[in-house]
């Protein structure tokens, strides 16, 4: 029996920019089946919460522009339950807009809050893991969030440093958080791994609706007053027109840094379920099978040539010939071609950007 108390919040506004050209602003990676096996990475978050809190009671937060494409990849839901943003204002305003929808239906609730295109390949941890945590969650003021525990120095996560003696409650798995660290260069993400207290940053979160309240009117009180003037509004039909002239005023600013790096209850619970933010196209060829060169290779009709470790997506019955390349992406989506090598991956943002300046909204 789900616990009727349990929400989850999914976050899936994002474009995905690292993913383009596969990922673009009319269908964003979350909606896509990235990993090739018959499901989009929304879909996979939606099944994994729906073993943990009831189906009415998981939200989802997207841009306007992704209702009828989140409508469509997730049948089970009802409209009230696909909360539209107007503006991109990052993690914070929409983390704040949902926990106020929630409370008019049940100020009691008990909320996980997690982004829509993440893989875990250890499902059956990962359901204990959240259970356990809102658990936690319900009977103690913190704000919870996952760690990860290392396996390398990746530059292209945060991380977390923990205080090991600071064990919350005789639970071995969660402790106090001393800092968090934004992705850093590689000798500091080598020196975080030697040191043995630093996790990577999953940006799950757990809390209480009164917990998560107290923190925005303390370290976010704009957003917080901007939304609370909107009870009684919530859940009826005047909530739109509300949304759409507060988000106008209302400024960017990520829930990590506006909360969570500033409060004092929080809390980590260290975790191991195989989780990877599928980020880049580096992430995604870790998890892909690859030939006998590690090749990594989507389309039917592609033909390598003395080349290594490259990750390959071309459209089906594309004829392509790739010879002499090493660590490599190419992929091709729409007729847009990207070839870039993977060491070079963090600028695709930034080649994205110069395409839409040079070339037009339609190819981003």
């Amino acid at each position: 029996m789900l616990n009727s108390n349990y929400y989850c919040i999914i976050m899936a506004g994002g474009v995905g920019a690292r993913f383009w050209p596969m990922s673009n602003k009319n269908t964003p990676k979350q909606f896509m089946d990235i990993l090739g096996d018959g499901k989009t990475l929304i879909q996979k978050t939606f099944d994994r919460f729906a073993r943990i809190c009831p189906k009415e009671n998981i939200y989802i937060v997207t841009n306007k522009a992704y209702h009828d494409i989140t409508r469509e990849q997730l049948p089970d839901i009802a409209d009230e339950q696909i909360i539209l943003e107007p503006y991109r204002r990052n993690t914070a305003p929409c983390i704040a807009y949902a926990n106020f929808k929630i409370r008019g239906k049940n100020p009691n609730a008990v909320v996980v809050v997690a982004p829509s295109d993440h893989y875990i390949k250890k499902e059956d941890v990962f359901v204990d893991v959240i259970q356990k945590g809102l658990g936690i969650a319900d009977k103690t003021p913190c704000l919870l969030t996952i760690g990860i525990r290392p396996t390398f120095p990746n530059t292209g996560y945060g991380y977390i440093q923990y205080n090991e003696d600071a064990v919350f409650n005789g639970n071995p798995s969660v402790f106090a958080v001393k800092t968090f660290t934004e992705k850093p260069e590689l000798e500091m993400a080598k020196s975080f791994l030697e040191s043995g207290d630093f996790l990577w940053n999953a940006g799950i979160f757990m809390w209480s609706l009164p917990t998560i309240d107290k923190a925005f009117e303390t370290f976010l009180p704009d957003i917080y007053e901007l939304f609370r003037q909107g009870e009684g509004l919530y859940n009826t039909p005047q909530e739109d027109e509300f949304i759409d002239r507060i988000y106008q005023v209302c400024h960017k600013i990520s829930i990590d840094y506006g909360v969570m790096e500033k409060a004092d209850n929080v809390m980590v619970y260290a975790a191991d379920f195989g989780w990877s933010d599928l980020g880049t196209w580096s992430s995604l060829y870790e998890l892909r099978k690859k030939d006998e060169r590690q090749n990594s290779v989507v389309g039917n009709r592609v033909k390598l040539y003395d080349s290594d470790k490259c990750i390959v997506n071309m459209p089906r019955n594309k004829v392509v010939v790739i010879q002499g390349l090493e660590d490599y992406i190419v992929v091709e989506n729409n007729h847009m071609l990207l070839i870039c090598k993977k060491s070079e991956e963090q600028q695709i943002r930034q080649y994205v950007t110069d395409v839409e300046v040079d070339f037009g909204k339609e190819f981003v």
